[in-house]
């Protein structure tokens, strides 16, 4: 049976990718941090015994070799144009939680995988990444996330001929309730779902990718 691993497990798009990665028959280990844990029990409860909930990566690790990872916990925060920005918080901020994290799981996830020579990793980046100008008043957040597709890619580079493979997907708005609910006069139908998010990752996450590593696949539906 495989394992798989899903970060950021207890938000609406690592939610429904643990959703798809049971329903092609994983086991999934489910990730996020404490203050998460109420979602993430009841999301383990949900998918059954073949989920487990872990508010660490290393607890999470203890369960077995992973073999696929969607690392999806990271954050965003838009503040004040750089240019008025008073202090380095929120820059801070974004980098711990959209790179740091990445950083973290691959450290932690590769040489397993290379020892074992076969494994799969999914960072999740963002259309600001290809079009940063789009990221106008969120420029930390923006960084962050090319910053954290570009660790990806060099690192896919490394691992390659290990039959390791790491790809990221750069999605738009997705439709979220907290998006509809920050975003009320949108066209909801223009953006993209978190369940079609999570088909994607889950086909890149599977052995129907093997030939593709060291991608950033754009997910913007038609917002």
């Amino acid at each position: 049976m495989s394992l798989s691993l899903v970060t950021g497990a207890a938000g609406a798009l690592g939610a429904d990718v643990a959703r798809a990665l049971i329903g092609r028959g994983d086991d999934v280990a489910l990730v996020d941090r404490e203050q998460g844990r109420a979602r993430l029990d009841a999301l383990a409860k949900e998918l059954g015994p073949r989920a487990s909930a872990h508010v660490t990566l290393e607890d999470a690790l203890a369960r077995g070799p992973v073999d696929s990872a969607a690392l999806v916990a990271g954050a965003w925060a838009g503040g004040a144009p750089l240019h008025e920005t008073k202090d380095d918080a929120t820059f801070a901020a974004m980098m711990d939680s959209n790179v740091n994290t990445v950083h973290i799981a691959l450290r932690l996830l590769l040489p397993g995988m290379v020892a074992r020579k076969r494994g799969s990793v999914i960072v999740v980046g963002s259309r600001n990444v290809e079009r940063p100008w789009s990221g106008a008043g969120s420029a930390a957040y923006t960084a962050s996330k090319a910053a954290a597709v570009a660790l990806a890619r060099a690192a896919a580079a490394e691992v390659l001929e290990h039959g390791v493979r790491v790809n990221a997907v750069l999605i738009s708005t997705m439709d979220t309730p907290a998006n509809r609910a920050g975003m009320p006069k949108a066209d909801f139908s223009r953006w993209v779902t978190t369940a079609s998010a999570a088909g994607v990752i889950a086909f890149l996450l599977s052995d129907a990718a093997r030939d593709v590593s060291g991608a950033a696949i754009p997910i913007y539906g038609r917002a």
